[in-house]
């Protein structure tokens, strides 16, 4: 059978690359070695896609962003190793706001996902079908995104995160937490993913009683996190926590329990 696709001659691509049919590869493109493009796969200028990298029917990579401060900037759109793009999933370059938009490593993005502009996904994230990230949406590693959830612009979602499907998402959310329910809130921890993810009994008692402090002693945020820094002894996941809640700028999800 004949290869019907099209790779731009200044487009660099990565050794034992397989291309499907009917595949538009443009210039500025660069794809590491091993990866897997399926057949109707758009990659525009500015892809920058790692090594054994999966790509299924449909894909769009690296597609201008749907902004309209967007200039026609040079940008980039970045897909870690080992990630796997499922059918029709889009994902937007960056503007001049932050210059790319970033995929993780051994990231799972399923079908229809579309990630905007200058997004940031870390690693070992999982986002189930039809998931939709605003521009500049944070999504931090070991996130499990439940499909048909809406994220809006400028949220941060902590690492460890499970999320129910069709979330509509307008603050942010802490990590190693559950969120569920309309509007989404904070329903306990995520503590199958905390054990699957290697955390010790120790670890996960911290960061419940970091959570028991915040969710569940009827103080306001503020007033929460002093009493978190007076009362539970000081340590890596402490702190990641408070610093999170500190530093939100849409603010924290609230408590349903």
């Amino acid at each position: 059978m004949n290869t019907l696709f099209s790779v731009h001659p200044e487009a660099k691509i990565g050794n034992n690359v397989k291309i499907g049919n009917f595949t538009n590869i443009y210039e500025n493109v660069e794809i590491g070695d091993n990866c897997e493009i399926a057949g109707n796969v758009t990659i525009y200028p500015g892809a920058r896609i790692g090594s054994g990298v999966r790509i299924f029917p449909g894909a769009v990579i690296s597609a201008i962003p749907q902004d309209l401060k967007f200039r026609g900037e040079e940008t980039y759109a970045y897909i870690g190793d080992g990630t796997t793009l499922r059918e029709c999933v889009t994902i937007n370059r960056g503007t001049a706001a932050k210059g790319d938009t970033r995929v993780g490593m051994e990231c799972l993005l399923m079908a229809y996902t579309h990630v905007a502009h200058d997004c940031r996904l870390g690693n070992r994230v999982i986002v189930s079908n039809a998931c939709q990230f605003g521009g500049e949406v944070e999504i931090d590693d070991c996130a499990v995104i439940g499909g048909g959830s809406l994220v809006h612009q400028f949220c941060h979602l902590g690492r460890n995160i499970m999320l129910q499907g069709g979330a509509l998402v307008n603050k942010d959310i802490p990590p190693f937490i559950k969120a569920a329910r309309e509007p989404i809130s904070y329903v306990g921890l995520n503590t199958v993913g905390l054990h699957r993810n290697g955390y010790s009994r120790e670890e996960i008692d911290t960061i419940a009683e970091v959570y028991r402090v915040l969710y569940q002693s009827e103080l306001n945020v503020t007033n929460a996190v002093e009493l978190i820094r007076n009362t539970v002894p000081a340590s890596p996941l402490r702190d990641s926590i408070v610093d999170f809640v500190v530093n939100s700028k849409r603010g924290i999800i609230r408590s349903a329990v």
